[in-house]
């Protein structure tokens, strides 16, 4: 998709719309995430990266203005390096998308999140992007995944989701005065018809088999207490004396050998 598609149809009245609700969400998904390196994939004329609190953030593209140059399905970084990923839109113009989230999965540490935003096939959104074929600009040409079936790329791919939020409840009018018109369906959306937004974010976090905190095991805890316990022993009995207690019994036993001629 050309990038002059893009950035043209984010001027517009709708993509105006979509992009203050998707900078809204970005701001407050992104701003307790924490670590060392944040990357946004794609759409390096945006910051949605702007409210998280990570040292080192970059964006990588194939456009002009990224920090890192670089194609989403083979990314120059290092294998379990970043914290934060955030891909805006970037699976349902791909070719290739699987590869993207395993790439996603590749470059994350473990525990690292990926924030992946998308348009919900499922809404009316959805619906005029059938249309795609007729509207040849950006976004209705995309092939827009649905959030089921993206939930299974990412189970497949040892991430579990930890968020699944949608916005954009309003039907995509190209005019200003029916996208006002419609504004109440917006509030009304997440109550009335939670699943029917336009678009949807989801939050994953890589998970790695076998990786666990080590904590002992109660069985070895009870006998570990048991070993440290004193040994449980009977008091000895105190020693009883017959004679007297001050040392006057071998002294008589002694004069009694004497007179009797003893050595």
């Amino acid at each position: 998709m050309p990038t002059r598609n893009k950035l043209a149809w984010f001027e517009t009245c709708l993509g105006q719309y979509l992009l203050e609700r998707e900078q809204n969400y970005y701001d407050q998904a992104v701003a307790n995430v924490f670590g060392y390196h944040a990357m946004q994939i794609g759409f390096p004329q945006y910051p949605f990266l702007r409210t998280n609190r990570m040292p080192l953030q970059f964006c990588v593209a194939m456009e002009e203005g990224a920090g890192v140059r670089g194609a989403p399905d083979f990314l120059p970084i290092e294998t379990n390096s970043i914290d934060l990923v955030l891909l805006p839109h970037i699976l349902e113009f791909s070719f290739n998308p699987h590869q993207i989230l395993r790439e996603v999965q590749r470059v994350l540490m473990p525990e690292g999140h990926a924030i992946i935003g998308g348009f919900n096939p499922r809404s009316l959104w959805g619906l005029r992007g059938l249309f795609g074929s007729i509207e040849d600009n950006f976004p209705w040409r995309g092939n827009f995944i649905a959030r089921p079936r993206l939930k299974d790329w990412l189970a497949l791919l040892d991430f579990e989701i930890t968020e699944d939020r949608l916005c954009c409840y309003a039907p995509p009018f190209s005019q200003e005065k029916w996208l006002k018109r419609f504004s109440f369906m917006e509030t009304a959306g997440d109550r009335w018809w939670p699943f029917s937004g336009g678009v949807y974010f989801l939050t994953a976090v890589k998970r790695v088999h076998g990786m666990r905190v080590i904590k002992p095991e109660w069985k070895e805890v009870r006998a570990a207490r048991r070993g440290m316990s004193p040994i449980s022993q009977k008091a000895p009995k105190p020693q009883k004396f017959t004679g007297d207690t001050c040392g006057n019994e071998p002294r008589r036993a002694a004069r009694s050998r004497i007179g009797q001629g003893g050595d």
